[in-house]
């Protein structure tokens, strides 16, 4: 059976009693040779290869030495005839280059670890250029040992493409001239070459091609033959795109090859390629890796993240060749996958142009056939019919222009974009969205793109690797600033998709996307919201990656869709062109505290002005470009001759090097840590030293787990000798490494990157269907809701919704949404209105008592929109509403159907004559009123919001259904207005007098959560850009923390993903840190800045179940953490090192507490209380009296300043106190009335605030007992939670927060007194 795509096939090859495998690796092209020794049964013959260095080959291409000897013959007998030669292959070069006899026996003494064995270079002959062509015998060793070169690079057609304009003899020498090569595989992998053209003399030819000097004796040596100059080339083939550090060494190389003896190229080609084959790809971050190749320093840039590109190329060329506009331009081709040429008439530019506009890309990807360069053989590519992007020489635009049709023809040269002749119609580009393309602009005009200009009052360099140097860093400062503006241009066109999808089924609402840009955008996204570029950008998307687009998106919005948004979304600034949606969820569930209650002034400010030159960032700036501190490391020389012992000694020094770093870098520089430990563990295992390489990748989890190097250490585990093994067995930290990483390979599932299209179902509908297809449309998530809408739509048929009625249904929902946004009010009317407040429904136009006109509702109020000369008359709020009534009143023989409203505001009586729709109007209003009594008794706003929801939900329900049950279908819906009816909906006075606010960590969720943990971090006052609010970190199960700004109490950040597991604990460890304490038993370290987690705790072997800070002011800062086993660390949290660990002999631990100098540990059979080393200070057992009210301890809380210990037992209402100095002391109870168990305690000033599951009005309820440490009593009784008290935490003593189970969700926010 022939080999799937991306699947290895091996070959088994005898040569010299060594067995070879030969790999062909499809995804790479790469054929790979290594030396098998005995492996492990469960490993794979492709484990044993680090990943390459920058070398991948290296080949030499000239002419054909019997072309070049018969041309040297006429110019010998003076005849003067240029001609175009066949360019072929001529050597090749291919790591390892060190002698096989070494390489074997250095491989028998130690674990080598090769990125490939047994390869050389190789002549390559006329009639061998495959690599197939090995035999097993022995007879044909010879022959086989110049194999093993790159499959997937067609050899065949490189020469064309290292001359893609023809070789050519020329009667003069011409300059040393550079191109740069893309290949792409079926795969999409990409690969890169540069190249260097270099002139030689006929007769000095001769020799390059031979490998030694030729001459026929018959003749003499004419001086002709100087006159006649042949080319070569040298090409460099890297997995990495360093476009200007390869062209820096290949530099180097033309300098020793001008000086060198012809006979000696191959040997001076041969170390250069040596050289670059042991230099390491830097890993991504603030490290450069820097290697001497004489006379230059070469720098190799670090790619900024995992997932950014390498940047080794000057990213401000296309606005040198073209306008700002006309970049946008170009963008608008890439973006909407139109077939694209670039014309040039440098081959060089051709690629670095169009290299420069897929980094604009990014982290958007190019899907379609990439090949920045067609020699004049290949230019029947231009026909293919799909999406491309290719260059070609502008000496061929005029064929191209003439023969292709349907092209983008972009001429480098003249800065100009050409659709080609078309026997139909133009191509149409769509321009950028206005508003993006006019702040690129304005961004790309404050730059300064010219060196001189910029640099022009520094005093002349006289080193010039000073002025390298000072060129490279302008490069760079220009390269970061490019990048900004066009990162920020994509996320200014694609703002906002994230509200438009649905995570749980994965579909994209393309219809409500569009609905959300101006108009004059549309035609642009209908064509790009179709490309495979958009679709691939969706998938990453929906995982909910927190890449670059997602940070650039959450640093430019203000409050993440929250106020300011809301301001500038308002349907009445008509000023922009910019369409507004008015969808409930758009208004409340991404800010729910524009109006919150008692917690701060509703008041908006004005925008401030947005500066926009890059230059000189102020505060106000759209994007501040953060500072980034680069850091460079020098690679040791490389001696020559290139033996094993020379290649080990080069190992040698670069291991002691790293290791010196290492030593002398202070802990709390943790990124630049790791790449160090990053590169010492691919040294050490070139070395053979697995363990020691082990260690060091162990090290990543602690300094940036990012880069941590998961397939490769799954590699070095599978051939992992039995002895090397049992050793790591031995040492804790690789026996968690060896379970995290087969448990990840084992628990390892496909990641689902469907992305589906929203679409109307066809056939009838169970719940189930039903409930699934109403979330995927956008219009409700919330599964109870939904539940309720289908009761409404299947009442009077079989417990199925009918596809029809469902096409009505939504089809009457969005209807009903253009209506409302076009609903222009004048000025005499908005200014009634609140900044964020907008009309959803209009009714017919009718007659009532305040005059002729139609109703609007808002979600506060009903005015009356007066006919003829607009004008406002308000009718009421939701809030002052008194009585809502349905009546009739008589005209002549008619009975009119009237609505009555009676108001607190206004003494007279609203009527109005509704007729048909008077019993719609009439449940809606009521379930309004209803939802706004409960918002502002509960403090929720959330109550409104759905509320809303639910109002408009009738009006489809009643439009869709058209029956005479409509109305009594409708009222399903009424879920406010039937629980007004049936429950009492005030809180208890106490209660509504402390709590102050209540936000929904799951708001957005299609299922509510349990806020397991909560925790506060205040903010910092700093200079810098940097955000640092006060937060609230909710955690939610499996893994999930949602951040508030605890200013405003808005979603910052809607998930932080650490883990899959239940998080148990939360402490805020200095500024910029959280420790999360997970039931994997991983502690996770967030930074509060960026929110991502690059650093993981994974010493513990069991869940984790608290993390405590040292209080004792030391030199040293400590944090404890314990485990359900009673293992305790103290880490050093600037090393993140343990400085001490002890095991408390005890069953689970529940919690742990400091106090002074002393540990306090919460178990199920006692309270121990230890030294900070673990010796045991006290012990408080349950005795007999203390078994009356429970079995086991379930939580303790400390209150250092008395001296007490309180605590409670699981399944108890009983707090006990305990002195702290003396437990043989009698313990104080309080006994809590009306509840049933404690859950959770936290000390506030003088009280404890005690989380419990209660009972209020005869239902379970999460219940708040605030007790007064002075008298022991219970101060407050508080009606929490629908659902148990899980969590509790103080806001500066100013507030505190408590979080509920999963039947309630919420967090509610007290004042404490």
């Amino acid at each position: 059976m022939a080999p799937q795509p991306g699947a290895q096939t091996w070959s088994q090859q005898q040569l010299d009693g060594t067995c070879i495998l030969v790999r062909a690796e499809p995804q790479t092209g790469i054929h790979r040779a290594a030396t098998v020794r005995a492996l492990p049964e469960t490993a794979d013959m492709e484990d044993t290869e680090l990943p390459s260095g920058l070398l991948e080959i290296c080949v030499v291409i000239g002419a054909n030495s019997e072309k070049i000897r018969g041309i040297d013959k006429v110019l010998q007998k003076g005849i003067r005839s240029l001609q175009d030669l066949e360019p072929e292959i001529l050597s090749v070069f291919v790591p390892p280059f060190a002698p096989k006899e070494e390489t074997q026996v250095h491989s028998t003494s130690q674990n080598s670890f090769h990125r490939g064995a047994k390869r050389r270079s190789f002549r390559k002959k006329k009639d061998k250029n495959k690599p197939e062509n090995v035999h097993s015998n022995g007879t044909d060793q010879k022959d086989t040992e110049d194999i093993s070169v790159p499959k997937d690079i067609d050899l065949n057609g490189l020469p064309s493409l290292c001359f893609p304009g023809g070789l050519q003899l020329t009667s003069e020498p011409k300059e040393d001239h550079f191109h740069f090569l893309v290949f792409t595989d079926v795969c999409g992998n990409r690969t890169y070459g540069v190249v260097a053209q270099f002139c030689r003399p006929v007769q000095d030819a001769l020799g390059l091609c031979n490998g030694q000097a030729f001459w026929d004796s018959s003749t003499t040596v004419n001086a002709k033959t100087r006159d006649v100059f042949v080319q070569f080339a040298v090409c460099i083939i890297s997995r990495y795109p360093y476009y200007s550090a390869l062209k820096d060494c290949l530099s180097c190389l033309m300098i020793q090859l001008k000086c060198c003896k012809d006979t000696d190229v191959d040997g001076h080609v041969k170390e250069f390629a040596a050289k670059l084959s042991l230099i390491p790809n830097p890993p991504p971050g603030p490290l450069n890796l820097v290697f001497s190749m004489k006379p230059l320093q070469i720098v190799f840039p670090s790619r900024e993240d995992p997932d950014s590109p390498i940047i080794d190329l000057d990213l401000h060329l296309p606005f040198l060749c073209f306008t700002p506009k006309l970049v946008l331009q170009i963008m608008s081709c890439i973006l909407t996958e139109q077939r694209i040429v670039f014309f040039s008439s440098d081959w060089a530019l051709l690629t670095l142009i169009a290299e420069c506009f897929m980094i604009y890309l990014h982290p958007m990807q190019w899907q379609h056939t990439f090949v920045p360069i067609l020699s004049r053989q290949m230019l029947d590519f231009i026909m293919a019919p799909t999406s491309f992007l290719m260059g070609c020489h502008l000496d061929y635009y005029e064929q191209v222009c003439k023969e292709a049709e349907d092209l983008i023809l972009i001429n480098i040269d003249y800065g100009s974009i050409v659709c080609s002749l078309n026997g139909e119609e133009d191509i149409e580009i769509p321009d950028i969205p206005v508003e993006a393309a006019e702040n690129f602009i304005a961004r790309a005009q404050s730059l300064q793109f010219h060196y001189d200009l910029e640099m022009s009052h520094l005093s002349s360099s006289v080193d010039i690797g000073e002025q390298r140097m000072r060129r490279k860093l302008w490069q760079q400062n220009l390269n970061s600033e490019v990048q900004e503006i066009a990162l920020e241009l994509i996320v200014n066109i694609f703002r906002d998709v994230k509200g438009h999808l649905n995570y749980e089924h994965r579909v994209f609402n393309s219809e409500e996307f569009l609905k959300t840009r101006a108009c004059g955008d549309h035609p642009f996204y209908k064509k790009v919201l179709d490309t495979y570029t958009f679709h691939s950008f969706l998938k990453v998307r929906l995982n909910k990656k927190m890449d670059i687009f997602a940070r650039m998106e959450l640093r430019t919005s203000s409050e993440t869709d929250g106020h300011m948004n809301l301001l500038l979304d308002s349907p009445r600034r008509r000023g922009t062109d910019k369409i507004k949606r008015f969808r409930p969820e758009h208004m409340f569930s991404k800010k729910l505290v524009i109006s919150m209650p008692n917690l701060q002034d509703d008041t908006m400010h004005d925008v401030p002005i947005r500066h926009y030159s890059l230059r000189m960032p102020s505060q106000d700036n759209g994007v501040n470009i953060p500072d980034k501190t680069v850091y460079t490391f020098k690679l040791p020389e490389i001696m020559f001759p290139l033996v094993n012992r020379c290649v080990q000694s080069y190992y040698s020094d670069f291991n002691n090097y790293l290791s010196r770093e290492i030593n002398c870098l202070p802990p709390e520089n943790s990124a630049l840590l790791a790449r160090y430990y990053y590169l010492r563990g691919l040294v050490y295992l070139m070395q053979g030293k697995l363990l020691n390489a082990l260690l060091d990748f162990q090290n990543l989890y602690k300094t940036d787990v990012r880069i941590f190097p998961l397939d490769l250490v799954r590699k070095v585990l599978l051939i992992l000798p039995p002895s090397e093994r049992q050793q790591a067995e031995r040492k804790p930290e690789l026996k968690r490494l060896f379970s995290q990483v087969l448990e990840k390979d084992r628990d390892a599932v496909r990641a689902d990157d469907r992305v589906k299209k929203f679409e109307l179902p066809k056939t009838h509908m169970q719940l189930n269907d039903f409930v699934r297809r109403v979330q995927e449309s956008g219009i409700v998530k919330d599964k109870d809701t939904i539940h309720r809408l289908f009761d409404a739509l299947t009442v009077g048929h079989q417990k199925q919704v009918d596809p029809e009625i469902f096409k009505h249904f939504y089809t009457y929902w969005k209807e009903t949404e253009a209506e409302a946004e076009d609903v222009n009010l004048p000025s005499v009317v908005t200014e009634y209105l609140d900044k964020n407040e907008f009309v959803y429904k209009l009714s017919n136009s009718l007659k009532t008592n305040y005059g002729v006109g139609k109703i609007a509702m808002t979600q506060k109020r009903l005015f009356l929109l007066s006919e003829g000369r607009p004008g406002y008359t308000e009718i009421t709020t939701f809030r002052n509403i008194d009585d809502v009534k349905c009546t009739t009143v008589s005209l002549f023989v008619l009975r009119i159907p009237t609505l009555r409203i009676k108001s607190s505001s206004r003494k007279e009586v609203f009527e109005a004559n509704l007729k048909s729709e008077c019993d719609l109007w009439d449940l809606m209003i009521k379930e309004m009123w209803a939802g706004r009594k409960m918002a502002d008794d509960h403090k929720d706003p959330e109550y409104i919001q759905k509320a809303l929801k639910n109002a408009l939900l009738m009006d489809a329900v009643v439009a869709s259904l058209q029956t005479s049950k409509a109305i009594y279908a409708a009222s399903k819906l009424s879920y406010f207005d039937q629980m007004k009816k049936e429950v009492p909906m005030m809180l208890p006075i106490t209660t509504a007098e402390t709590l102050k606010h209540r936000i929904n960590p799951s708001s957005g969720e299609t299922i509510v959560q349990s806020v397991d943990v909560l925790l506060y971090t205040p903010g910092q006052l700093e200079t810098s850009e940097r955000d640092d609010t006060p937060k609230l970190w909710c955690s939610l199960s499996e893994g999930k923390v949602v951040v508030f700004n605890a200013s405003t109490w808005s979603v910052q950040q809607h998930c932080v993903r650490v883990g899959n597991a239940k998080l148990r604990c939360m402490t805020a460890v200095e500024q910029n840190q959280v420790w999360i304490g997970s039931s994997d038993s991983t502690i996770y370290i967030i930074n509060s800045h960026s929110m991502s987690c690059n650093k993981q705790l994974t010493d513990h072997r069991t869940e984790l179940v608290d993390i405590a800070l040292d209080t004792c002011v030391s030199d040293r800062r400590i944090a404890y953490s314990c485990s359900a086993d009673g293992k305790v660390f103290a880490w050093d949290i600037s090393t993140l090192k343990i400085h001490e660990k002890f095991h408390i002999q005890c069953q689970t631990v529940t919690s742990m507490r400091t106090h002074n100098d002393l540990l306090l540990f919460c178990t199920r059979d006692c309270v121990l209380v230890t030294k900070k080393n673990g010796q045991l200070f006290q012990q408080l057992e349950i005795t007999e009296n203390l078994c009356k009210f429970g079995s086991s301890f379930h939580c303790i809380q400390m209150f250092s300043d008395k001296g007490q210990l309180w605590a409670s037992c699981k399944g108890s209402n009983v707090i006990f106190i305990f002195d702290i100095n003396d437990f043989s002391r009698p313990s104080f109870r309080i006994h809590l009335q009306d509840c049933t168990a404690i859950m959770c305690m936290l000390k506030v000033k003088q009280q404890i605030w005690v989380g419990t599951k209660g009972i209020a009005q005869g239902k379970i309820k999460g219940k708040i007992y605030v007790i007064n440490v002075e008298t022991r009593n219970v101060a407050k009784e508080l009606v929490a939670h629908a659902d148990v008290v899980k969590s509790l935490c103080s806001a500066e003593d100013r507030y505190v927060l408590s979080g509920s189970g999963k039947e309630d969700g919420k967090v509610a926010i007290w004042k404490v007194e």
